[in-house]
């Protein structure tokens, strides 16, 4: 890598400088000579072990631009991840949750399929035995946030910047029974989400919008970290967040967002935008 230890942790303390203060930074890609994906995932790393120095606890991770439909609108063609903590997820209560818009840079919300794991899967396996290492799925909003202007950054700018990860709201998770594993499967390939705000339809999207479905993603993620030498890792009770099967929206208070789901027995849920 082109980038020195000390150049990696000063970016790492200006993202958390940016989290904290919620103000915007200059993209590290527009740098001579711009890090690769590489050192923006070392950057991420040392963000990490920074978050988790004072205090924070990662309990799972988000899976960002999985939906292809949007790969253009954002000039992101592939994949990133990154940690959710346990400062940033909630559940929902009676289907209805919280977050306050005035905690992110240009916040944006995404619907979502979460997944709990039970067991560590392996990237080889097939998505029956994929879904057999989890043990409950969940419908989600992401509140994503861009600590780089108007949304404007390269793949390794939002590696860097927790990929773009901001609070993550979430309702029950419903079990998997093996005995439904065939049709869990078969839906988990079908369903789908429309997203609304303040009575009004804003967009719907499916499963087939983030790589063929939740498992997929799934899978991508699990490679992703066995390829990635910063010693990340999936655990048990790890929440797999899948991606937005919508494009994201730009929130602010006051607003009320509500989504819907087909093809899944799982509730839609409301989040209220303070």
């Amino acid at each position: 890598m082109v980038m020195v230890r000390d150049e990696i942790e000063a970016g790492a303390r200006a993202i958390l400088s940016a989290l904290d203060g919620v103000h915007q930074i200059p993209r590290f890609s527009t740098r001579e000579p711009a890090p690769d994906l590489d050192e923006a995932y070392a950057i991420a790393a040392a963000v990490v072990a920074q978050r988790v120095a004072r205090g924070e606890r990662p309990v799972g991770w988000k899976v960002g631009f999985t939906n292809r439909t949007i790969w253009d609108e954002y000039d992101v063609h592939a994949p990133i991840w990154g940690p959710i903590y346990d400062s940033g997820i909630a559940p929902a209560e009676d289907g209805v949750a919280q977050c306050s818009a005035a905690l992110f840079c240009e916040p944006r919300i995404e619907p979502e399929i979460a997944l709990r794991l039970a067991h560590v899967p392996d990237p080889q396996m097939d998505d029956r035995a994929l879904l057999a290492c989890v043990d409950g799925i969940a419908h989600g909003f992401e509140v994503v946030q861009s600590l780089f202007a108007d949304w404007r950054f390269a793949a390794s700018d939002t590696v860097a910047g927790c990929a773009l990860h901001g609070c993550y709201r979430h309702g029950p998770f419903t079990p998997v029974d093996d005995a439904d594993a065939d049709a869990w499967c078969e839906k988990l390939s079908r369903f789908r989400i429309a997203l609304g705000c303040d009575g009004v339809a804003i967009d719907e999207g499916g499963a087939e919008n983030i790589l063929g479905g939740p498992l997929q993603v799934l899978r991508h993620l699990v490679q992703g970290l066995a390829d990635n030498p910063h010693g990340w890792e999936l655990r048990p009770g790890d929440i797999i967040s899948t991606g937005t099967v919508t494009r994201a929206f730009p929130v602010k208070a006051g607003q009320r967002w509500e989504s819907t789901i087909t093809g899944l027995p799982l509730s839609g849920l409301i989040l209220d935008i303070r």
